[in-house]
């Protein structure tokens, strides 16, 4: 007789279906973003540390406080003798969130050594096709974690909140008759880093009552040029912050451009900043919707 396999709870990650006999015990998160689901959850106690944050970000004293107990066991991307060295049983990353396509840490290459992935379902759109992103993708992630740890209802009860929050605050918010024209300006001088149809500040741009100018780029995160920034004109641009740039040197560059010069946000002074934890998916989206409505609609 076949005996049945160990009752297992299994989730859905980026096409691939992933089992878990028992919830891990020695979980590593990379980015802030990613580490801060954690964090909400309530799983510090389930980690053995976090990668990819202090290489290019600073943590906040919000985020200081979750991880004061676990080290950082790599600044920048891990590499798969990290992860393996640290004892993990666990990776939660995504695609150019800790792991890139082809590279040496992947699911394939961490399953050998024991080592479970979940991958952000933003980060998805670099693996194969994906629906156009919406805050569906920051619920479904928390959700996921929420299975895989045994924290099912308080993974529940917040996306509940937070579903409700947004709900709440977008039946009150007065907005104009016609969607604002938004760019999301993350990098880059020679050529700008942005958002596209599947990076999560497009669904938050839409939430606060704005459009997204590169929605119809098929990308996630990626390089634009200038020539059709200008050409679609933005009414108002999202600065993200983080790394040695500051977001008032990305702002002095887009003023004191010429090539800049007839842009609508540039000419009105229309710059809002998200840090970047609050434009990728995390606990601080539907905060960060909040400030973008702010921007988007003064009055």
């Amino acid at each position: 007789l076949a005996t049945p396999a160990l009752a297992g709870t299994t989730v859905k990650s980026c096409g691939r279906t992933v089992t878990f006999d028992a919830p891990p015990k020695a979980a590593i998160s990379n980015d802030v973003n990613l580490t801060e689901m954690m964090l909400v959850l309530g799983l510090s106690d389930r980690m053995v540390g976090y990668t990819g944050i202090s290489g290019w970000k600073t943590l906040d004293e919000e985020m200081r406080a979750g991880v004061k107990e676990l080290p950082e066991i790599s600044e920048k991307y891990p590499t798969k003798e990290v992860i393996i060295g640290a004892d993990a049983d666990f990776f939660f990353a995504g695609w150019n969130y800790g792991m890139k396509v082809g590279g040496e840490v992947t699911p394939e290459t961490l399953e050998p050594f024991g080592v479970k992935v979940y991958e952000l379902t933003e980060s998805c759109i670099h693996v194969g096709p994906k629906d156009k992103v919406s805050m569906d993708d920051m619920y479904n992630d928390l959700l996921n974690l929420g299975r895989i740890f045994g924290v099912e209802e308080k993974a529940q009860a917040l996306v509940e909140g937070y579903k409700a929050d947004l709900e709440g605050f977008a039946a009150s918010l007065t907005k104009g008759e016609r969607p604002l024209r938004v760019f999301v300006y993350d990098s880059g001088e020679d050529a700008p880093f942005t958002a596209g149809l599947y990076a999560m500040p497009t669904a938050m741009i839409e939430a606060a009552g704005g459009v997204n100018i590169m929605d119809d780029f098929e990308k996630s995160w990626a390089t634009v040029n200038w020539e059709a920034v200008v050409e679609r004109n933005p009414e108002v641009i999202i600065i993200v912050k983080y790394g040695d740039v500051t977001a008032q040197q990305k702002i002095d560059f887009m003023k004191n451009n010429p090539a800049f010069a007839g842009i609508d946000a540039v000419k009105n002074d229309r710059f809002v900043v998200l840090e970047y934890v609050e434009a990728t998916p995390g606990p601080r989206n539907i905060r960060a919707i909040k400030k973008l409505a702010a921007a988007f609609w003064p009055n």
